[in-house]
């Protein structure tokens, strides 16, 4: 029984168990990006355009303020940009005085008028010119009014600034808006999947690396995802950091909110001996708790 028992630590040293397969850790699904949508100026809702559950897209109108006072402020503005009548009588009164000069320089060159009626058909010039010129800026003031007023009625329409799905609504029509955002708006393409990983495997993960994701969903079958984002600095209580994925949701089938299982394809027991083998101590992340032998320490450096 003995000679058995030796035989079988021997095999065990000589032939070491294989190292168990990679196992998949917990995840979660989350929108990429949530927006509280709010109205930049205070007012009161006029009417709401989507409600909960809808898609939407970035720019599309969710709601729209009252704005009487602002459509007003643009028919005014509007009305001063397209007033000719004031451009048209500079133009004719510069005309007229330009004809009024050539027709006294001619007759000052036969002398039938005195210098001091042509500087003064002249001075009638130069003052038509700039009556015309002043005309003109003040047309161009009138547009930018125009423009000003069409700006501030846009602020009366709330849009969406993202693409993607209204996940709350929280004011109705006739309610005052202030500082209380009115719709709740998340961007579910792509999504964002969050993943806790031990130390260990930190030096197998990097950017653009490919994980295979499966969300907990019935039917759901298993997703390709892109590792965006890999913390630098792990959690020294519990030796572990996060990395972050990029999962696409094209039809947006896939809600966000979701449990899943991350499968790295990496053993995290060769991970720690590849991290322990071949990571210089100048490139590991802050936070990693290290690991020595005395007996090593105690030793005598060579010569």
């Amino acid at each position: 029984m003995t000679r058995f028992r030796r035989w079988g630590l021997a095999a065990g040293l000589l032939f070491p168990l294989a190292a168990p397969a990679a196992q998949p850790l917990g995840c979660l699904i989350e929108p990429h990006r949530v927006s509280e949508v709010g109205s930049p100026v205070i007012g009161v809702i006029e009417s709401t355009l989507v409600e909960r559950g809808e898609r939407v897209t970035a720019g599309q109108p969710l709601a729209t303020l009252r704005s009487d006072v602002e459509r007003q402020s643009v028919a005014v503005a509007l009305s001063k940009a397209q007033a000719v009548g004031e451009l048209q009588a500079a133009e004719a009164n510069a005309l007229l005085a330009r004809q009024k000069l050539a027709r006294a320089q001619d007759l000052a060159n036969q002398q039938f008028i005195s210098g001091q009626a042509l500087e003064q058909a002249r001075a009638e010039s130069v003052v038509a010119e700039n009556r015309l010129a002043q005309v003109r800026e003040q047309r161009g003031v009138y547009m930018r009014e125009h423009e000003m007023a069409q700006a501030q009625l846009g602020l009366r329409t709330i849009r969406s600034p993202i693409s993607g799905v209204i996940v709350d609504r929280y004011l109705s029509a006739g309610e005052r808006v202030e500082e209380k955002p009115v719709y709740r708006v998340a961007m579910v393409n792509p999504l964002r999947v969050e993943v806790v990983l031990p130390s260990s495997f930190y030096s197998t993960v990097g950017v653009g690396m490919p994980v295979k994701v499966t969300p907990d969903f019935p039917g759901a079958t298993p997703r390709t995802a892109k590792v965006t984002l890999v913390d630098k600095v792990i959690d020294g209580a519990s030796n572990t950091f996060r990395i972050r994925l990029e999962l696409p949701n094209p039809d947006m089938s896939l809600p966000a909110g979701l449990r899943c299982k991350a499968d790295l394809g990496v053993n995290p027991g060769a991970a720690l001996q590849k991290s322990a083998a071949t990571q210089p101590l100048t490139s590991l992340p802050s936070g990693l708790r290290l690991t020595g032998s005395p007996a090593l320490a105690r030793q005598p450096a060579k010569p």
